[in-house]
């Protein structure tokens, strides 16, 4: 195996996404995706917090992690979905299951 030229490496095209039998639902995964997802991440709010002092160094911390919960919002959203979901569907079954309204 050759490892070619280690001080100055060459870089080709990243990995490919592998062919799949559903492009369909990769389609609609990757929808999902961009549509919960769809800013980048905020990155650089804390690189020099060394430099602060105290009052200087919480609000910014503070703004960064605001800055983070809105870039995680539509996975909190789906999250708070999913846990109401658990539990109110177990709930409303027992409920039908048990009153026979």
């Amino acid at each position: 195996m050759e490892l070619g030229n280690i001080s100055k490496p060459t870089y080709g095209p990243g990995p490919e996404a592998p062919g799949s039998s559903t492009p369909g639902l990769v389609t609609m995964a990757h929808g999902f995706l961009r549509l919960v997802q769809p800013n980048s991440l905020p990155i650089g709010g804390v690189h020099r917090a060394e430099e602060l002092s105290g009052a200087a160094l919480l609000c910014r911390l503070s703004f960064f992690l605001s800055q983070l919960l809105l870039y995680e919002l539509g996975f909190l959203v789906c999250a708070a979905i999913g846990v109401v979901l658990i539990i109110l569907v177990p709930l409303v079954g027992c409920c039908f299951c048990c009153c026979r309204c």
